[in-house]
């Protein structure tokens, strides 16, 4: 199981919507595979580097997604929100995405595999909001942009310092401007209660996301109280599935990325800028316990001011360039502005702390549901309506 369609089935686009009282139409989420996952990005991100300087503790990172299936792996560290599809915790995943997202967040070491999350002592929050497999018990698309609003507000009435949207939908600019429009208000008052919210750029041939479409925008990321994540491959440059725009801020690995499963496993390989986001969600917590002074705003200055530049510049597809988790972690000053285009930052660069003890949106709107990917830059992005 690899790519996209690994992640949810695209054939959900033309199936019906469940009657009501009857929310769950497939559920065969991935199974775990025998061979071990492997350190997964861990190497590549630096973070037993990371690690030593911070891993999550005292964060809470929301998870608006499929689900998160409890996993020993997250165990006594994964809280039910809620669920907008079967009126569950939000603690039951039919795809299996909503855990791999999770495992890649929070997921605790294990001395047998090498894998572990990006935030291993954070806590994180779950709210099942879309689903290419299952739809509202009321019959309700699974995945509208209202219920994205109120997953949003949720997380942030429960506390969360973080919030990760792994779901994207690309539309006309002048469409987006208006069905956007609850989403919109609702990442504002998230920016206002001092939350990061992360979310993916969107992959190319999923959600009406298209590369020869100019016209199109990604949400939830184009909004700009977004920081917007696009995915790389093994050699920093874009993934071929990566949706490009002005709106992208930064990127993270997004191929060949293993994770948790809903069986309690690991699994295959997946790629998406469903996966990027998370990476960049777990730096954000970091961050977060890291410099507890700063603002949300602030932590997504530092992300991007701290990312590896592309050679020619900051582009569609990597924004400002690849995370650097540990560049991110300890340079200095705390605050860092966001460069210009262009603009290299000059950072001075602190000693790691001493290691740690423990590792503590109907067609539209199903359109949400399959991208399970999307967007943000820290400025206001070209066509983006007003506030």
């Amino acid at each position: 199981m690899s790519g996209v369609a690994a992640v949810v089935a695209l054939v959900a686009l033309l199936a019906p919507v469940p009657a009501p009282g009857a929310p769950s139409v497939r559920c065969a989420p991935p199974t775990a595979v025998a061979e071990r996952a492997g350190p997964g990005p861990a190497e590549r991100l630096r973070l037993p580097a990371a690690h030593a300087v911070a891993t999550g503790r005292g964060q809470r990172i929301a998870v608006i997604d499929t689900g998160v299936s409890p996993h020993s792996r997250l165990a006594k560290r994964l809280v039910g929100l809620g669920d907008a599809l079967a009126g569950g915790t939000g603690l039951d995943d039919c795809d299996g995405h909503g855990t791999a997202v999770a495992g890649l967040i929070g997921a605790a070491a294990d001395p047998g595999d090498g894998f572990i999350g990006v935030a291993p002592d954070a806590r994180i929050l779950a709210v099942r909001q879309f689903s290419p497999t299952v739809g509202s018990s009321d019959g309700r698309p699974a995945g509208d942009l209202d219920s994205l609003a109120a997953a949003v507000r949720r997380s942030v009435e429960a506390g969360a310092t973080v919030v990760n949207i792994s779901g994207a939908v690309c539309l006309p600019a002048e469409r987006a401007a208006v069905d956007g429009a609850p989403v919109r208000t609702a990442l504002r008052a998230a920016a206002a209660a001092d939350v990061v919210v992360v979310a993916a750029a969107g992959n190319l041939d999923s959600g009406g996301c298209a590369a020869d479409r100019p016209d199109l925008v990604s949400l939830p990321g184009w909004d700009d109280d977004v920081l917007t994540v696009g995915a790389v491959g093994p050699d920093d440059r874009p993934a071929r599935f990566t949706m490009p725009g002005p709106w992208v801020d930064v990127a993270a690995p997004g191929t060949d990325v293993r994770s948790l499963t809903a069986d309690g496993g690991t699994g295959p390989p997946l790629d998406g800028t469903s996966f990027a986001a998370p990476l960049v969600a777990g730096l954000a917590a970091l961050i977060r316990e890291r410099h507890p002074g700063l603002s949300a705003r602030e932590v997504m200055d530092r992300i991007t001011a701290t990312a590896r530049r592309p050679p020619a510049g900051r582009d569609d597809a990597v924004g400002s360039g690849v995370v650097d988790l540990v560049a991110a972690l300890t340079a200095e000053p705390a605050a860092l502005g966001s460069p210009a285009p262009g603009v290299t930052s000059e950072l001075t660069r602190s000693a790691p702390a001493a290691p740690r003890a423990g590792w503590p949106l109907a067609a539209l709107v199903t359109l949400l549901t399959i991208a399970t990917a999307t967007t943000g830059v820290l400025r206001r992005r070209p066509g983006t309506p007003p506030p």
